[in-house]
């Protein structure tokens, strides 16, 4: 009689931390006691065994027993959860790769702000229990669906999670920007960019530009001028179901311009004058595992000190 097909988990870490060196072998013993089968990409592979065996990471499918896949490619193995090991930048590119998934993430925080990644080392096991319990809540936040188009055809599609961005690239130049609100103008102004950010964003580079921070809760998104060269130009926040249209117009007085669109900060693509990137809510989340429900405001105290005097 063949042995039971057991649920897999899959593991994906922030390269170079320290305390992986403990915590990833210790956890993958930890899942399987508990009936689960881990897989870890290949950034991970390396905490889990001598260096000759860490070598074969990089091609092999399997290290110390472990299932290895390339970080792209982890939705392939079907995982029931994913444990995110780092900071919040390593959880907005696990968050766009199973997004369409729908696969919940449960995200440790390693890294120095860990906005996002509410959960803390200490409380890694107790959560994962919470979870196996369904005695956790999942946190969907709104991620946001981007298209590029140039000359009349769509050149490529973004999900994010937190913001996309268009900016200046490596000079440092003003450039021309229109915003359009469900084929409206909104307004045109001359800025070092603007920001299109979900709830989740409210608190990531828009802030930084002096948006308003938005409950991850709310229907809503935020369109933030960077720099603007307008006393009265302010962010907006603009109903989540609205369709956004941002257009690069052109450098001043015809010089050149290089703007780049950014997604979640990871992501790059050089533009071109009269490209128009168009943004409406995704039909996609990111679903996080809380063992806690009030860590938005938890995090806005300890981490960002709102209210403090």
């Amino acid at each position: 009689m063949s042995a039971p097909i057991r649920e897999r988990i899959a593991i994906v870490s922030k390269p170079q931390k320290e305390e992986l060196v403990a915590l990833l072998p210790h956890l993958v013993g930890w899942l399987r006691d508990h009936g689960y089968e881990p897989v870890l990409d290949r950034e991970s592979a390396s905490y889990l065994s001598t260096p000759e065996l860490a070598e074969s990471a990089v091609s092999g499918s399997l290290v110390a027993g472990v299932e290895l896949r390339d970080r792209r490619d982890l939705p392939l193995a079907n995982p029931v959860l994913v444990v995110v090991l780092g900071g919040d930048g390593t959880l907005l590119a696990v968050g766009r790769i199973f997004a369409e998934q729908g696969t919940p993430i449960l995200s440790v925080n390693l890294g120095s702000l860990g906005f996002l990644t509410e959960v803390r080392l200490a409380q890694l096991y107790p959560t994962l229990e919470g979870w196996r319990e369904h005695c956790c809540t999942i946190d969907a936040r709104t991620m946001l669906h981007a298209e590029l188009w140039r000359d009349g055809e769509r050149v490529q599609t973004f999900e994010a999670v937190n913001d996309v961005v268009l900016s200046k690239g490596s000079i440092s130049r003003m450039g021309d920007y229109a915003v359009e609100v469900d084929d409206r103008l909104a307004a045109r102004f001359r800025a070092d960019g603007v920001i299109v950010a979900t709830p989740t964003g409210s608190t990531a580079y828009t802030l930084a530009a002096h948006g308003p921070i938005l409950v991850p809760g709310v229907d809503a998104l935020v369109i933030t001028p960077i720099c603007p060269h307008l006393l009265t130009l302010r962010p907006m926040v603009v109903p989540g179901k609205s369709a956004l249209t941002l257009r690069v117009e052109g450098p001043p007085h015809g010089q050149q311009l290089h703007t780049v669109l950014t997604v979640d900060g990871q992501q790059a693509v050089d533009l071109q004058v009269g490209d128009e990137l168009r943004c409406h809510q995704s039909e996609y989340t990111v679903k996080l595992v809380r063992l806690e429900g009030n860590g938005f405001f938890d995090a806005l105290r300890s981490k960002l000190k709102w209210g403090e005097r």
